[in-house]
């Protein structure tokens, strides 16, 4: 069985260990789940890359990711609404203003 350490790639720290499954829930929250089968939840999360000969996996970690993958599983499946275009718009004008 593989077991990854997973970490952030913004800073390399690392986050978790252990971990065998790695999957996203209804609400778009990563779930990271150990060899125990106790289950972390990542609000706004996605994966950047799976090394299983290092047995790593990264992370990319920012409010906007969970309002994207909304986004995007809705364009997918013929769903999307304004609401779910606005609040990535949201997101992204206030990192625009922090950017000022």
């Amino acid at each position: 069985m593989c077991e990854f350490k997973v970490k952030d790639l913004s800073d390399g720290a690392q986050l978790a260990e252990e971990i065998v499954v790695l999957s996203y829930s209804e609400d778009h929250e990563l779930l990271l789940k150990d060899i125990l089968g106790v289950s972390e939840k990542m609000d706004s999360a996605l994966i950047y890359d799976v090394d299983t000969l290092d047995q790593t996996c990264s992370l990319i970690q920012h409010p906007l990711v969970n309002p994207f993958l909304t986004l995007i599983k809705k364009i997918t499946q013929n769903q999307v609404e304004k609401s779910d275009i606005k609040a990535l718009q949201e997101g992204l004008e206030e990192l625009k203003k922090e950017l000022e």
